[in-house]
């Protein structure tokens, strides 16, 4: 079953990393306050990014992954910024 890793940006401007294999509905989930608490407590909320793979726990691996990340970090990478998140990657 295919999995969905997103990244929604919060109202006050923060990130959340998440990990489905119905991305749609989750994000209706998120949206009335039934996704996370941490969303919940800070919508409303929009998907910024958004990477697809072939199973729901390759999906899960690269949440965590970007969940370790920093905000600048997570920021090259919904930007587009491929140069400086390479760079980034080398120094942590």
């Amino acid at each position: 079953m295919k999995g969905y890793m997103y990244i929604l940006e919060c109202c006050d401007g923060s990130f959340y990393t998440g990990s489905t294999t119905f991305l749609e509905a989750r994000l209706v989930q998120h949206q009335n306050g039934e996704g996370a608490n941490f969303t919940a407590s800070h919508l409303p909320v929009k998907l910024v990014y958004q990477e697809e793979y072939e199973r729901i726990d390759e999906a899960f691996g690269r949440e965590k992954q970007i969940q370790g990340w920093t905000r600048v970090k997570k920021l090259a990478l919904i930007q587009g910024e491929f140069d400086l998140l390479i760079e980034l990657s080398k120094s942590t």
